[in-house]
């Protein structure tokens, strides 16, 4: 399980670089909310593809498409909401939902999204 979970965690740096570059091109062009929620999309479709091939070695379907997408939208959501009541910086708030986030997200994919 633990080569499975770097395998995982190999996946979110990447898709964390992608996140992150897509969201300041954009930002240059229109407003944060925006470009964070297209930056997104596109990272957490780059992931879903990436762990059903690479890492979980599982089918694609539009199901689990949703229900990977909606969980971690949902799950970004809640901690930033989270955060904001309680003041925290944003930069700590970034990095609270990349940990959170590698951990559930691994669980969630393994044992729900992906589980065969």
């Amino acid at each position: 399980m633990f080569k499975l979970f770097l395998k995982y965690a190999s996946v979110g740096v990447i898709n964390t670089l992608i996140h992150w570059t897509s969201f300041f091109i954009l930002n240059e062009f229109i407003s944060q909310g925006l470009s964070n929620v297209i930056a997104f999309s596109i990272a957490v479709t780059f992931s879903f593809f990436i762990n059903s091939k690479f890492t979980f070695k599982s089918n694609v379907s539009l199901y689990r498409y949703l229900i990977y997408v909606i969980f971690l939208g949902v799950l970004a959501y809640v901690i930033g909401e989270i955060a904001e009541n309680i003041a925290v910086n944003p930069f700590m708030t970034l990095l609270s939902f990349s940990l959170v986030s590698l951990i559930i997200g691994f669980l969630y994919s393994k044992y729900i999204v992906f589980k065969e």
